[in-house]
């Protein structure tokens, strides 16, 4: 197909089919295209398929570079170029009509599977923005020029979709672009792009001209300002996601993007090259962009062309996929798709902070506010209007302390709100001078130390100085896990993001402002005079991970070299390695062993040794979880906690466990809730002769007096009674079920939840002396699960619910036919992309009487009762279960005993058959 001619006079478009693009070297399959004569449709939807298909071929069989992505996206402008034109000529649009391109496809990229925004440009008014309304406003009779004009458009139309072409189209007259521009800033960015695909080119040139006569820059700048900033709140305002959007997350390609039609409004030019001609960026920074727009660009359609489809976020299903089209391979210390991921990290980074230093360049010079009067704040830096400014281009160049004294004077100075584009430039030019004599200088130790002694702004400059690469270059073990994923089924960021929202969770607990959220550890926090001191702790506790080995010995090591070169006392340097050291280890005790036990107890208050230390453990093992996923985090888990705080600090006190007293106390302060409600005196004592010690140690005083408000009448039932209300800890509900003890009854029980779409987070279980199952389950509701397949639970109300749950699981217990199948539901995309190798372990306790059995997997519904189901066909009683959730894996604690337990063939069966079933697939 011949390029278009030129409509009455007007010169040839560069961008007109057969036109190269610049820095354009068109594919064989594009140049055919443009060479061919249109034919039918059916001839242009296989041309088009064929010419796309050998461009997508082309594109996998060369090495991955960003030249290759250049000629890739350009091939397919030219290839779309050819085929809209020749639809356009199938379908006799009329000569003073125009076909614009728009977005991404006018700027002359277009990805594999992108969206092609097209506009028909039409003379006169047209009141309308598609296609049909358009036909509806000129629809004359027959034969009239606007019947021609309605059949020729929705001809148009309906070609491209028949060819295959995924297009977006509007239908407007120029006037009627100028005025929902005005409204809607999105179609006036799109504008700002906009192309001459074909058709009048005069047309088209009095659109541009009016378009840039209507635009302000100011204005513009002002609302693509807000607008990114809302869509970095969406993304939560990092560039370091697990699952990244490579278009629209902070670091991503819109970002540059922004930059550019800003300055093009403004006209301050359309290329980084411009930009840097106009001053408003260094020809090294002009590099810098190039080569990491490449970068994104490459890793974004590499991700079209394995997905198939339009994907934009570099999902965990793809990345392995994509990371082995770049030739990546995985090794002992990372996978294919970490090295792919730490590529993008650090791409994404470095436009997050060309971005920030580019967009308050543009604001300066189109709000003319280079020229605000300066406040001096010290000999080296200057408030401008409320940013950081230092006080000349080579500050740090020439005396580098200045770098660590930028974030002490940031926090020290009220008023200021962020970093001068100067200052951010100045900083993202001195990164070679952060070598090892900056990091080994004294002054620089002091003011680092200085920087996390400060009352106010310690979170706020952590991140700042992350952004700007300050603290990986002065603390080089961290700059080792920026950008590093982390490839479990509870952490949602990667370890530096990770790190930096343990700091700040620990910051929370000292400001007042925040002590809704952490009550106790506010409490705690007030007493503590040294939260700088918790921040360091916080910093390294993960600091060693992806070395191999054990991270929380290596961090503990790191730790205390950082505090022998800071200069810290033996006693802080000591507990920051001890922190640094056991932080896994209180969440690992509080949610698997029993802490009823005064062995634990006991075990733990010598581990911990002084109760600052226990404090400090428990301040930031809260912050770590806390800072893992907010998925993670939930009101049992803070339950556990806080019961293993008091009960170690108790012991710490030199109290030695009484268990007598301490069960006759909790007895009295059930009667007293008894009496609270209204229970007769004795109501307690039918069902308290039946119970063995272990029951009054488990279970606190509330729940005691709730089991006997309950079962004082059912005390020698012989069907199942279950009782059910809101729990005191979270969402969700505790559910009391009493029953004769059967071999299977647990199994039944955790079936009935599973088939009532419940998850099992806690159960205590005990059997009375009259052989009674008396258990307790901590539940909660599945997102979106129906309740015994008929009744959806968010429809119901708690009172209701809890009636429902109390019906139902009651006959569900009685029942005397085999255990149901398990129900089945999508396993999620995690659990998918990182499994959790499935590990069974049995051990016995001292006397081999009773056996610890620990459960970890991925989690998945129904595996509780899977689990079940297999301790029931052998005939293994349940004494205690720890079910402890974190994301979406689990590890699971029972206390176990039976006779198959004490013969060795039938112990390895159990064990193989659990493995089997905490192993079996979802479908």
């Amino acid at each position: 197909m011949a390029a278009e001619q030129p409509a009455a006079g007007g010169a040839p478009d560069s961008s007109a089919p057969g036109a190269p693009l610049p820095g354009d070297m068109p594919g064989p399959a594009a140049v055919a295209f443009a060479d061919a004569a249109p034919g039918s449709l059916a001839e242009l939807r296989a041309q088009f398929r064929a010419g796309k298909a050998a461009l997508l071929a082309h594109f996998a069989a060369a090495r991955p570079t960003a030249p290759a992505a250049t000629r890739l996206l350009r091939g397919l402008v030219r290839h779309v170029d050819a085929t809209l034109a020749a639809a356009w000529a199938l379908a006799k649009m009329p000569p003073d009509a125009t076909l614009v391109a728009a977005g991404g496809y006018g700027r002359g990229e277009l990805f594999p599977y992108s969206d092609v925004d097209v506009l028909v440009l039409l003379p006169g008014e047209v009141k309308a923005a598609s296609p049909a309304a358009a036909g509806a406003a000129r629809r004359g009779s027959p034969g009239t020029p606007g019947e021609a004009l309605r059949s020729a458009i929705e001809r148009f139309v309906t070609a491209c979709w028949d060819i295959g072409l995924e297009i977006g189209s509007s239908v407007r007259s120029v006037q009627e672009c100028l005025d929902e521009s005005q409204r809607d800033v999105t179609v006036q960015t799109a504008l700002l792009e906009a192309r001459r695909v074909c058709g009048a080119q005069r047309l088209f040139k009095q659109l541009r001209d009016s378009q840039a006569r209507a635009m302000d820059a100011r204005a513009f700048l002002r609302a693509k300002t807000l607008e990114m900033q809302q869509r970095h709140t969406k993304f939560e305002g990092t560039p370091y996601a697990l699952e990244p959007n490579c278009k629209e997350s902070p670091g991503g390609l819109r970002d540059l993007q922004v930059v550019i039609w800003v300055a093009r409004a403004a006209g301050l030019g359309r290329t980084w090259s411009e930009l840097a001609a106009k001053g408003l960026i260094t020809p090294f920074e002009a590099s810098q962009l190039a080569k990491h727009e490449g970068t994104l660009k490459l890793i974004r359609a590499r991700l079209h062309a394995v997905a198939g489809r339009r994907e934009d976020r570099l999902v965990f299903d793809l990345q392995t996929a994509v990371a082995e089209g770049f030739g990546y391979k995985a090794s002992k210390e990372q996978r294919s798709s970490e090295v792919l991921m730490h590529r993008y990290y650090w791409a994404a980074k470095a436009v997050t902070q060309l971005n920030q230093i580019l967009m308050l360049n543009i604001e300066e010079r189109v709000t003319e506010s280079e020229a605000v009067p300066m406040r001096p704040i010290t000999a080296r830096f200057f408030d401008r209007a409320g940013m950081l400014e230092v006080a000349s281009d080579d500050l740090y160049l020439q005396n580098p302390h200045a770098i660590l004294e930028t974030f002490l004077v940031y926090q020290q100075t009220p008023g200021l709100s962020g970093l001068s584009a100067r200052t951010l430039r100045a900083l993202y030019n001195a990164r070679n001078v952060m070598g090892a004599d900056f990091r080994r200088d004294p002054i620089n130790r002091e003011l680092f130390i200085d920087i996390l002694r400060q009352k106010t702004g310690t979170t706020h400059v952590m991140r700042l100085m992350n952004q700007t690469s300050v603290l990986g270059r002065y603390l080089w073990v961290f700059r080792r896990i920026v950008g590093r994923m982390q490839h479990d089924l509870f952490h949602v960021y990667t370890v530096d993001q990770h790190i930096l929202m343990v700091v700040r969770n620990v910051r929370r607990f000292f400001i007042p402002e925040h002590a809704h959220e952490y009550p106790f550890c506010s409490q705690l926090a007030a007493q503590w005079a040294e939260p700088w001191l918790l921040y360091i702790a916080a910093i390294f506790h993960d600091v060693a991970k992806g070395r191999g080995g054990d991270h929380s010995e290596l961090g503990a090591v790191e730790a205390r070299r950082f505090c022998r070169d800071h200069g810290l006392s033996r006693d802080d340097t000591q507990l920051i390695e001890f922190l640094v050291l056991q932080h896994l280890t209180m969440s690992r005790i509080a949610q698997k062993e029993d802490l009823s036990d005064p062995d634990v107890i006991q075990r733990f208050a010598q581990l911990v040794g002084t109760p600052r230390r226990l404090t400090a453990l428990y301040l930031l093992t809260v912050a770590d979880i806390r800072g893992t996923s907010p998925r993670v985090w939930n009101a049992w888990k803070a339950k556990l906690l806080e019961d293993l705080f008091r009960y170690t600090l108790r012991a710490l006190g030199g109290a030695q466990p009484d268990r007598e007293t301490e069960i006759e106390a909790r007895k009295q302060e059930a009667r007293q809730n008894l009496a609270l409600h209204s229970a007769l005196p004795g109501t307690e004592e039918p069902l308290w002769q039946t119970l063995e010690v272990s029951y009054f140690a488990r279970h606190d005083a509330a729940d005691i007096a709730w089991h006997a408000r309950s079962l004082w009448r059912h005390v020698a039932t012989t069907v199942p009674i279950v009782r059910a209300r809101p729990s005191s800890v979270g969402d969700g509900l505790q559910v009391l079920v009493y029953a004769p003890d059967r071999p299977d009854l647990f199994a039944r029980i955790c079936g009935y939840f599973d088939s009532a779409g419940f998850s099992i987070q806690d159960a205590k279980i005990h059997t009375t002396r009259a052989g009674f199952a008396l258990d307790t389950f901590q539940v909660i509701s599945l997102v979106g699960g129906g309740l015994a397949g008929h009744v959806n639970q968010r429809d119901l109300p708690y009172r209701d619910l809890v009636s429902l749950v109390e019906t139902q699981a009651a006959l569900a217990l009685a029942s005397d036919g085999p255990l149901p199948e398990p129900q089945r539901r999508r396993v999620s995309r995690r659990v998918k992309s990182f499994p959790v190798t499935p590990r069974v372990s049995l051990s016995p306790d001292e006397r081999a009487q009773r056996w610890l059995l620990t459960v970890s997997a991925s989690d998945r519904s129904g595996l509780l009762y899977d689990v079940a189901r297999v301790l029931a066909r052998y005939q293994v009683n349940l004494q205690l279960a720890k079910v402890s959730t974190l994301g979406e894996r689990v590890e699971d604690t029972f206390l176990v005993d039976g006779a198959a337990l004490q013969q060795s063939r039938a112990q390895l069966k159990i064990e193989s058959e659990l493995l089997d079933a905490v192993a079996a697939p979802a479908s």
